[in-house]
């Protein structure tokens, strides 16, 4: 059985976990400020707020996460790694923001 190297792995993980959540966040931003010209005054909202929330709660998430699996790997214990829900639910998040986007688009901007 090999030792846990703590080196800078598990850094450069969780920092993309955390471009992942800014990013989420910048699109829901952007998303947010040219939709008015699309959805009109009142439903631009929900995408903004939609998606800097979920944002926040992946980077929570993620951090979690990766706390869980230092504590698995430096502990010896591989067995007690967190499976890989969080990231099926990022996939499952992305996937269905970008086929909203995709309907939003296609019904909404005139031909």
């Amino acid at each position: 059985m090999t030792q846990y190297d703590p080196g800078l792995q598990p850094e450069r993980t969780q920092l993309a976990w955390r471009r992942t959540a800014l990013s989420i966040a910048v699109v829901s931003l952007i998303a947010a400020r040219a939709l008015p010209a699309i959805l009109g005054s009142g439903l631009w909202v929900i995408p903004g707020v939609v998606g800097v929330a979920a944002s926040a709660l992946f980077w929570v998430a993620a951090a979690r996460r990766a706390r869980a699996v230092d504590q698995a790997l430096s502990g010896g214990r591989p067995d007690r790694m967190p499976d890989a829900r969080l990231i099926a639910l990022l996939a499952v998040f992305v996937v269905t923001a970008g086929v909203l986007a995709l309907v939003v688009l296609l019904v909404a901007v005139p031909r």
